[in-house]
């Protein structure tokens, strides 16, 4: 989204003159592949195609009692080089009317430099005098659900329809932010957001669900941004509010002759969901030490932090990994890789 834009908004929804800081860095992509180390950890290939950046030591089991990831991996796409946590989320593909798909590329959010991937945030609390506590070697969380297929629950997964330059005046995920696609041209793309809750249990790193163990906080809205309301007494530790924001470069494909007939809207995700409801976002916690908490003590903002060591976004962007699973994603498909698996 556009910085500006995005802090003016906070501006106006904390009626403060102070500063709102908030980390904000780019990750370039990693791979993408059909592997789900949370989900299905294990299984090559997952039931559906992810586009993954982060640390280069992500694989398909990771198993959190073994799997550490700052001394496994050699590299990172991220701007911050301590952060070798692993950060994914579904990817978006355009049928055609002939019946084909074809995958829509990614490219960097405004005012950052990467190839393609996901602009993180780390997000604290909007009250200076409130501390937020930086996640634990192998904490893991989820947010989203990859076979919903009607509106959900899950807050902050929205898409907005982006436009030519700049960004729409409206909060994030407020209206006409929503949980579906849009239906027309969007002469920016389409930007999703996948926003993480700001609650923890204290105690488990994981749960069964990859959710349980964390919850959003009372008192909050859907548009709150950072670790703003009350947490539950179940989940009484205040952590960062992690956000995915994903640029999809749907542009190219603005193209009537391209669309339906009936001029419906074209896109479908990478679960087969082509309403929107199925975006979803994974998260595996790997900075360094304690780097992480030491940043969000200083309460560093943007991409510059004097608590962190950076990489340049060159450096970042060599850091890929080969795919395991072979396979056609970047042409012009008959069927969404995974589908088959779907059926």
């Amino acid at each position: 989204m556009q910085w500006k834009a995005f802090a003016l908004a906070l501006f106006v929804q904390h009626g403060s003159g102070q500063g709102f800081e908030m980390m904000r860095f780019s990750c370039s992509q990693l791979v993408v592949d059909r592997l789900d180390p949370l989900v299905n950890p294990g299984m090559i290939p997952s039931p559906h195609l992810h586009q993954i950046v982060g640390g280069n030591s992500f694989n398909a089991s990771m198993d959190p009692g073994t799997h550490d990831l700052p001394s496994l991996s050699t590299c990172t796409s991220c701007t911050f080089s301590e952060d070798f946590s692993n950060y994914w989320t579904a990817v978006l593909y355009f049928k055609a009317r002939n019946g084909t798909y074809k995958r829509v590329p990614q490219f960097v959010s405004e005012g950052l430099r990467a190839d393609g991937g996901i602009t993180v945030y780390y997000i604290p609390a909007s009250d200076t005098n409130t501390k937020v506590t930086a996640f634990k070697p192998g904490f893991r969380m989820l947010v989203g659900d990859a076979a919903a297929r009607s509106p959900s629950t899950a807050r902050k997964v929205c898409h907005r329809c982006m436009p030519a330059t700049g960004d729409n005046s409206n909060i994030n995920c407020g209206a006409p932010d929503s949980q579906t696609l849009p239906t027309g041209f969007c002469d920016g793309g389409i930007r999703s957001v996948i926003t993480f809750p700001t609650c923890w249990d204290g105690k488990n790193t994981d749960s069964a669900d990859h959710k349980s163990h964390v919850a959003y906080p009372t008192g909050s809205t859907d548009t709150d941004v950072g670790a703003s309301g009350t947490c539950p007494t179940s989940h009484p530790v205040k952590i960062p509010q992690v956000m995915y924001e994903v640029m999809w470069d749907t542009r190219p494909f603005n193209d009537k002759d391209l669309w339906p007939e009936d001029g419906s809207q074209p896109f479908v995700w990478s679960t087969g969901d082509k309403d929107g409801y199925s975006q979803h976002g994974d998260y595996v916690f790997g900075w360094k030490g304690d780097a992480l908490q030491r940043a969000m003590d200083a309460r560093c903002n943007g991409a510059v932090c004097n608590q962190l060591k950076t990489q340049s976004s060159e450096t970042a962007m060599k850091c890929t990994k080969p795919r395991v699973v072979a396979e056609d994603f970047d042409g012009w498909v008959t069927q969404i890789p995974g589908m088959d698996m779907a059926s």
